[in-house]
């Protein structure tokens, strides 16, 4: 690559790398929030749930903003966004202002990330260049939420704020950098026909209520959380029923009707799924059950950041030898045997037991997260490469929604005795959600190279 494209991958994946982090890091600062603040736990929950719900209900929204309205302007002016809401998540001094700023950040994200996904896609020559570039930029991401945990203890250590005080800082550099580095980019044709309101309307309340009732399941009675996912359905039939209409759709439908884009972002959800609701688990075990510090438990899943070494040296070689598809089944086909391996987890395991577990976590990520996003992304037209981007996003955070309920879900339901026991087979069972996740997204991408090779044959 050019000098000038490899000043664009920096300033990119800062950005991809600080949206990890900033996650990761507020996971970790919880309970000295809550200490700090007063906070019930109602109110604690939403701290995390407003992100959510900003980042996933307005990520659709997002990406075409970026096709219409130029990708860099949309980088920039959202990047300052998440700068300025971090640093008043900083000084809050109630809950509320917290869930605020929370909410607005997870927005500002929202519309950040397939901007800069997208200035890649159109930046960067299709092949392997392009691949190379990608694989960087979703190690980068990756290596976020792990070394989030590590950072997040150490900036928790001395006080809370500094959680969101940090990536203010951070925040500040990349934006420069942008400014200096990422070039304007031209208009794409065929790009400005126009916006769809009704469309952009109705898909973003379809996602906010959809991720709302997922969040809220294990905190709400089955009634209320039904009710909200029904809801949430009829948006998005409504949201369809509008798309096939307009002469200027959000998104368009054709690019459904692709295999591949279909079954990488299914994948990608089940992946995700997989990875957070294991995370949780893990993280809750070694705090609640075995009693370590957040500096302890935060060093015992820096391990899994391997895929950041991984993704830029080893996955590129693979990927052009034998395609992302397969690599992509590698990867889900380790993530499978990751959690497999700590599903018998015990009371009193050492660290060489959960190593393997979670080195397998870290090469799978490494292996399928990037091959993802190539293949979600590869043949889209230019100016559809935001939606894709925001498609592949919204995947992920469906996936870490659902991961993360239905774990805490099955852990809770085996755990309600409140004995010793009961509280090890809850995580038993909660261990056994992220492997269903990773065995179905491995069946779903192998029927997918299955299907190339037939085709292939004939």
């Amino acid at each position: 690559m050019k000098r000038r494209e490899w000043g664009v991958l920096l300033v990119l994946c800062g950005a991809i790398f600080l949206e990890g982090i900033d996650i990761a890091m507020l996971n970790v600062a919880l309970p000295s929030i809550r200490a700090d603040l007063g906070l019930p736990t109602g109110q604690l929950q939403w701290v995390m749930s407003a992100y959510v719900l900003g980042y996933g209900g307005f990520m659709l929204l997002g990406g075409r903003a970026a096709d219409l309205f130029g990708r860099r302007r949309m980088f920039v002016l959202w990047l300052a966004v998440f700068m300025a809401f971090s640093g008043l998540g900083g000084f809050a001094t109630d809950g509320w202002t917290l869930i605020v700023a929370r909410f607005v950040s997870g927005v500002a994200a929202a519309f950040m990330t397939p901007a800069g996904l997208s200035l890649i896609t159109t930046g960067f020559e299709q092949g392997p260049r392009r691949n190379k570039a990608l694989l960087i930029y979703s190690g980068t991401g990756a290596a976020g939420f792990s070394t989030g945990l590590v950072f997040g203890g150490l900036l928790t250590s001395i006080g809370w704020r500094w959680v969101f005080f940090a990536p203010v800082g951070l925040s500040a550099l990349i934006l420069v950098a942008a400014l200096i580095l990422v070039p304007k980019t031209p208009r794409v044709p065929g790009a400005r026909r126009g916006f769809d309101l009704a469309g952009g309307v109705l898909i973003t309340a379809a996602l906010v209520v959809l991720v709302l009732g997922i969040e809220r399941a294990t905190h709400t009675g089955p009634f209320t959380t039904v009710g909200t996912l029904a809801a949430g359905l009829a948006l998005l039939a409504a949201f369809v029923a509008v798309e096939r209409r307009t002469a200027a759709p959000l998104i368009r439908l054709g690019m459904l009707r692709s295999g591949p884009l279909v079954r990488a972002n299914l994948s990608a959800l089940l992946f995700a799924a997989s990875f957070f609701g294991f995370q949780f688990l893990v993280v809750l075990y070694l705090r609640e059950l075995r009693d370590w510090s957040t500096f302890q438990t935060s060093m015992a899943m820096l391990v899994t950041g391997l895929d950041a070494v991984l993704s830029p040296t080893l996955t590129p070689r693979l990927v052009a030898r034998y395609g992302s598809a397969r690599v992509i089944v590698w990867g889900l086909e380790l993530a499978t045997l990751a959690y497999a391996l700590f599903l018998p987890v015990g009371a009193d395991w050492t660290y060489l037991a959960m190593l393997p577990s979670l080195v397998l976590i870290g090469v799978a990520f490494a292996l399928a997260y990037g091959p993802l996003t190539i293949t979600a992304t590869d043949g889209i037209r230019p100016e559809e490469q935001g939606v894709a981007g925001s498609l592949l996003y919204t995947s992920f955070q469906f996936g870490a929604a659902l991961g993360l309920s239905g774990a805490a879900a099955a852990n809770v339901a085996v755990t309600a005795s409140g004995s010793a026991a009961a509280q090890l087979d809850g995580y038993r069972a909660g261990f056994a959600v992220p492997l269903a996740a990773a065995l179905l997204a491995a069946l779903i991408s192998a029927a997918g190279l299955l299907r190339r090779r037939v085709l292939t044959v004939r």
